[in-house]
């Protein structure tokens, strides 16, 4: 079993970009990569529209069953941008100006217009902190939910400022052996092998290529002694059905 308790976030991925196919998420990939090595596990993952009752709705769902909450889009300037909105709703307060962001964004002269669009990003739910934003105005975070851009390039700084202030688990680490035997081949024997970790989630991913069907097996788990020894056996168990064990990977 692992030693330290398990500490699970859910993505909330907010606009209709995104649903619609327009933009393609690559926030929800860079985030569960790097909140493990926080250790910090991303379990679960929502795409909702420009709906604030849907973004509230699971905005209240997600932080109740998990540690963290980590949301992204809907932080800019424009008319639909309504993530601070939702997010207040959402925990029952008002918006009220950060003089931190309210001050950062004065010191970008614009015409009054557009500084009036621009003094919207400076709005955050009374009682939260800031997150660190080194290209633009900072995030922020209430209790457990934490509100980051939608543009890659910035929700990755603002994520890389929250290196060693977020509480972490043990990561999960990964082992990977691949062979060309078929799912059904090795079907029964990997349940088999599955009953005796019940801690490590193993999974099995077919593919075709070279003209050949083969199988990759992924073990995933936080105890790296247990992780070694169900490869071995996922390897032994290959060797034994007429396969030959390659492209063995740990991380």
């Amino acid at each position: 079993m692992p030693d330290t308790p398990r500490v699970t976030a859910a993505v909330l991925i907010i606009g209709n970009e995104i649903l619609s196919g327009r933009t393609q998420d690559s926030n929800l990939a860079y985030l569960a990569k790097t909140l493990n090595e926080y250790g910090i596990q991303v379990v679960h993952a929502r795409v909702v529209p420009d709906i604030e009752a849907d973004i509230v709705e699971a905005l209240n769902a997600l932080r109740a069953k998990h540690d963290y909450v980590f949301t992204t889009g809907g932080i800019g300037p424009t008319h639909d941008d309504i993530t601070a909105d939702c997010v207040a709703a959402a925990f029952g307060v008002e918006l009220v100006i950060s003089e931190p962001i309210a001050e950062l964004i004065r010191r970008r002269p614009s015409p009054p217009e557009v500084m009036e669009a621009r003094m919207r990003m400076a709005r955050i739910p009374r009682g939260g902190g800031l997150v660190d934003n080194p290209l633009g105005p900072p995030g922020f975070y209430i209790d457990n939910v934490y509100v980051l851009a939608g543009i890659p390039r910035v929700m990755q700084q603002m994520v890389e400022s929250l290196r060693g202030k977020l509480r972490g688990g043990a990561p999960v680490r990964s082992r990977s052996v691949t062979a060309h035997l078929s799912e059904g081949q090795i079907a029964r024997r990997l349940g088999e092998i599955q009953q005796h970790f019940a801690h490590i989630d193993l999974g099995s991913y077919p593919f075709f290529r070279e003209e050949r069907y083969g199988t990759t097996l992924v073990m995933r788990g936080t105890d790296a002694a247990a992780l070694d020894r169900m490869l071995d056996q996922v390897k032994q168990m290959i060797i034994e059905l007429g396969g030959e064990p390659t492209d063995l990977l740990s991380g």
